[in-house]
């Protein structure tokens, strides 16, 4: 069972993987205090990823709490969460102070990644359920579509649930939630960095090969491209700290 440990059960992907981005607001009705508070931290570090709330912005928890829509104790837990991986700092009296985004530290999240994501894809081209795999296809298929269309905000969209369905079907809790933290410090950065579509479009067909191969049970094969996908990314970081007016940090 999917309870923490490594197992074979499955239960089905809508009750396992629920997308709180699915609505703007975080309904009481939803659940209890844990899920409220869930929600709202996957609501505000979108907007935080995506830039609804700006670097070095002051947020309270009054004006968040009216705009998703539930009681400030899901919002406070929220920021302290988001307070733990360096998205905010919490000010006495004063709200939460949106950090800003540090190019140099990305280098240093990518080394402690790479490991990660070639584990996290070699466990879920082999533990993948039937229907997380029929999933990882259309992911593909719309993340190819968001290229050519050149829709950034729907690509980066599908990238979060590309990972989201990617530690899920690994079947790792640990890993699961080491990496989710990971994920989220690289979201807003690639975020804020890839404004142009060559750039992302090149992301993409490695996103894009990983969930094929996981979905075709190909370990070999979503490792290496998880592997291309670190080095691309790891190429362009280099490069923004070398160039970063170009990209305007």
């Amino acid at each position: 069972m999917k309870d923490g440990t490594v197992g074979n059960g499955k239960r089905r992907h809508a009750d396992r993987v629920h997308d709180p981005m699915a609505t703007n607001k975080v309904r009481a009705d939803e659940g209890d205090d844990v899920l409220l508070s869930e929600m709202a931290y996957v609501r505000i570090e979108n907007m935080i990823v995506t830039g609804a709330l700006r670097p070095n912005s002051m947020i309270s928890e009054n004006e968040l709490s009216k705009e998703l829509g539930c009681g400030r104790a899901p919002v406070r837990e929220a920021l302290q969460r988001l307070r733990s991986i360096g998205f905010v700092e919490v000010l006495p009296r004063r709200g939460a102070l949106v950090t800003p985004v540090d190019v140099r530290t990305q280098l240093e999240l990518l080394e402690v990644r790479r490991p990660l994501e070639e584990l996290m894809v070699r466990s879920a081209a082999r533990r993948a359920s039937a229907e997380e795999r029929v999933q990882m296809k259309l992911l593909a298929d719309q993340l190819d579509e968001a290229v050519r269309t050149e829709d950034k905000r729907r690509y980066f969209d599908i990238n979060r649930r590309t990972h989201l369905i990617e530690a899920e079907a690994a079947n790792n809790r640990v890993l699961m939630n080491s990496i989710a933290v990971i994920h989220s410090l690289s979201r807003r950065f690639w975020y804020a960095l890839i404004t142009d579509t060559k750039s992302f479009s090149e992301a993409a067909v490695w996103h894009m090969r990983v969930l094929r191969a996981i979905a075709d049970g190909n370990a070999e094969e979503a490792a290496f491209s998880a592997r291309k996908l670190i080095d691309f990314l790891e190429a362009v970081t280099r490069a923004t700290i070398e160039d970063p007016v170009a990209i305007g940090f």
